[in-house]
């Protein structure tokens, strides 16, 4: 089968599976949202329970506005009963229909509000408060404030007292401060404050009662005393011009003291209201237990369906996955030569020719991988061809260098002779001549080294005497050797840095740094030109960099400085001459004593070209 219907058919199987996994999803969500939001409304049958009892208490307490608010929350309970049961909607939301595991606890939900109904009826039609309670409690009320004053009077009438008397004044004080506690306590029960109240307001009552006595020489043995903690106390009688506001004070707390004993004993609700009430509060509890009941079982019901729906969807996307890694492997296995195919392109351009690929389809693939190969073939043959013509060509071009290189020693010897007048005597222009003659020799001879140093590099010919040398040494030596070119140009060169043993050759780092300074010494203007030679000890490696104040090297110039023949003039009329070979023979170099090139330079900012040597290099 063809690849590309081959794919096509495995794209359809995985398109199909996704639609399938996508439909079934969508209908597990619709139903799950839509038990969710049931189950969410079937709540809502609580909080109406709760408004229910609110609402029958508001009209027991005679806010008949609230009857209609009732009627509608109880049809509105009722509705939503009945639509739990059969199904329908609400707020425009589906409800789905009790499930038959739920039905059981569904009727215990209607049986109970069936009962609750009735207690919300009782409530609502039973008085909530008792007369006698509110009728004392109001007088409790409109008496306190009497009371209040006549306590401030009798304290008044006995300040005028002598020392005597100093205990019927703390009585009078205590009976101020009981009078203001008695309405605080009657107050509170009238905002609906509990048990705690009655108690306080009854010890408040027999305290009162025993400080009245006391001052009117009244007798105490029906007083409970000892509840309170106290003990009968007899003390000299009032006279009785200092006694007029206790005359007062007498019948007023008498008529408070019979309010206060009902305040006491019963309650502001009614009896009736209160059976009502508790019977409402157990059918309201018993109400809610069982719609909480529906709902726990109706929930359990939920995650049974769930845990069956992620179980299906499980499976599902097991077999999904099952599918989709098996048409990853059949594409895998298809197009795999291509991976096998660009490898080998990779490898290629790499420079390493006439790898095969084994691969027997007859497909699209197939014929591909049949082209390679006769195209890795063809190609490695040519590169052999052109090795061997290459080598041809190095070893020929390295014998003619040599040979040309073998008469100029003895043109330059013997012009050195005639310009030492040994031969006799020579004019101005016979020398300038004979230095015309030498001069060109020794440019071609250096261009002829150049290119036999370039040679070797190519061939793996050059040899290295490598040794632990002093950079300082080899430095020196070679701004000895370019002394008079940098005398000529009257500028300056300064070296810093520390002294450094270090393995390599001498006379080939000497070499470097030479071509380096050269190249220097042709960006510099002459008497303003500086130049550094700046060494570094770093752990692993000396570092030596030849830094000018040069016209620099223009970006674009500066990526295939290292190559062979390259110029940054290349223009016919350009002002500094070379061979383009010094800066690859220097990277040769270098990199033969396993070290690093580089550089950095930009326009009229001049140039810093920098290399390094390993101090423990792994060839000697």
């Amino acid at each position: 089968m063809k690849i590309i219907n081959k794919t096509y058919l495995l794209i359809a199987i995985l398109i199909g599976a996704a639609a399938a996994n996508l439909i079934l999803l969508y209908e597990v969500q619709q139903i799950g949202a839509a038990e969710s939001y049931s189950i969410l409304r079937a709540g809502d049958l609580k909080v109406k329970t709760e408004t229910v009892a609110s609402l029958a208490t508001s009209i027991a307490s005679g806010n008949d506005a609230d009857r209609f608010n009732l009627k509608q929350e109880t049809e509105n309970f009722e509705s939503l009963l009945n639509t739990l049961l059969v199904g329908g909607t609400i707020r425009g939301q589906s409800i789905v229909t009790i499930p038959n595991e739920v039905k059981r606890d569904y009727d215990n939900v209607v049986s109970s509000w069936q009962l609750y109904k009735i207690s919300a009826d009782q409530v609502q039609q039973t008085s909530v408060f008792d007369n006698n309670a509110v009728d004392s409690l109001n007088y409790v009320l409109e008496k306190n404030g009497e009371l209040i004053l006549l306590t401030d009077s009798l304290n008044d009438d006995l300040a005028k007292l002598d020392r005597n008397y100093n205990r019927h004044k703390e009585i009078a004080l205590e009976l101020q401060d009981l009078a203001q506690s008695i309405g605080q306590n009657a107050l509170l029960i009238s905002i609906g404050e509990g048990e705690d109240v009655q108690e306080s307001l009854r010890k408040d009552r027999l305290l009162f009662e025993l400080g009245m006595r006391t001052l009117l020489q009244i007798p105490t043995d029906d007083l409970d005393l000892e509840s309170i903690g106290q003990r009968p106390e007899f003390i000299i009688e009032l006279p009785r011009e200092n006694s007029e506001s206790l005359r007062k004070l007498d019948p007023l707390w008498e008529s408070i003291q019979l309010r206060v004993v009902t305040l006491e004993e019963r309650t502001l609700l009614s009896p009736e209201f209160e059976m009502a009430r508790n019977n409402l509060q157990r059918e309201r509890d018993m109400l809610l237990s069982s719609i909480d009941s529906m709902l726990d079982s109706w929930n359990e019901q939920l995650n049974e369906g769930r845990i069956q729906q992620q179980n299906i969807i499980q499976v599902l996307l097991i077999v999904d996955i099952i599918v989709f890694f098996a048409v990853l492997f059949v594409i895998r296995r298809s197009l795999n030569p291509l991976g096998m195919i660009t490898t080998g392109l990779s490898r290629i351009k790499e420079g390493i020719y006439g790898e095969r690929i084994d691969y027997k389809g007859s497909d699209e693939v197939g014929e591909l991988v049949n082209t390679f190969n006769i195209m890795s073939d063809t190609i490695k043959q040519k590169e052999e061809e052109a090795k061997k013509m290459s080598l041809t060509k190095d070893e020929f071009l390295a014998m003619i260098t040599h040979e040309l290189k073998t008469p100029l020693v003895p043109i330059q010897g013997y012009a050195d002779i005639l310009l030492s007048e040994h031969l006799g005597k020579l004019n101005d222009g016979q020398k300038d001549r004979l230095e015309i003659i030498k001069s060109s020799s020794a440019s071609l001879l250096d261009i002829i080294s150049d290119l036999l140093d370039a040679q070797k590099l190519e061939l793996g010919q050059l040899r290295l005497k490598k040794e632990s040398r002093s950079t300082k040494d080899t430095i020196e030596k070679a701004i000895k050797a370019l002394k008079p070119q940098i005398d000529a140009k009257e500028i300056s060169v300064n070296v810093s840095g520390p002294e450094v043993i270090v393995i390599h050759d001498s006379e080939r780092i000497g070499q470097v740094l030479t071509n380096l300074i050269k190249n220097s010494l042709k960006a510099i203007k002459e008497k303003t030109g500086t130049i550094e030679i700046i060494t570094e000890d770093l752990p692993d490696e000396v570092k030596v960099s030849i830094k000018d104040n040069g016209i620099g090297i223009p970006p674009e110039k500066q990526q295939g400085l290292f190559k062979k023949f390259f110029q940054v003039d290349a223009s016919l009329t350009r002002e500094r001459g070379g061979s383009g070979l010094g800066l690859a023979i220097c990277k040769g170099i270098v990199e033969g004593h396993e070290g690093t090139i580089g550089m950095k330079s930009a326009p009229n900012e001049g140039a810093t070209f920098y290399f390094t040597i390993p101090k423990n290099p792994t060839e000697l």
